[in-house]
């Protein structure tokens, strides 16, 4: 059982940043660890992932180009910066890890999650 803990959610206006992150207590038994969002009203959808071997990078086309995802193996913490942020980005992210984890049923395991709020 991975345990994954998020911090870094908060309230911020339009065009601000925020970094989130998330230490996972081990990054042997789940590959690939990144994040997922929920908007209110809506699904979880995928946000970014990033491979704790190689550091492969995956984006969501919403997150190309205003988030970027990073690791730190040696703290087993994994990074998400955003930047540009709108309105449609408030949502409750969470860490997600597993072998594969491009989409929600392939995650193998959740972080409790945490808000970020953007308003305009």
């Amino acid at each position: 059982q991975v345990q994954l803990a998020e911090t870094g959610g908060g309230s911020v206006q339009t065009g601000g940043s925020l970094r989130l992150s998330c230490v996972a207590s081990d990054r042997f038994s789940a590959p690939t660890i990144g994040w997922f969002r929920r908007p209110p009203g809506k699904e979880r959808e995928f946000v970014a992932s990033i491979t704790w071997l190689y550091g492969i990078t995956v984006y969501s086309d919403s997150a190309k180009n205003r988030f970027t995802i990073t690791k730190d193996s040696t703290k087993n913490t994994v990074y998400l910066r955003m930047g540009n942020l709108k309105p449609e980005d408030t949502a409750e992210y969470y860490c997600a890890a597993g072998r594969d984890i491009s989409s929600r049923t392939s995650v193998s395991f959740w972080g409790q999650g945490t808000q970020v709020t953007v308003s305009s």
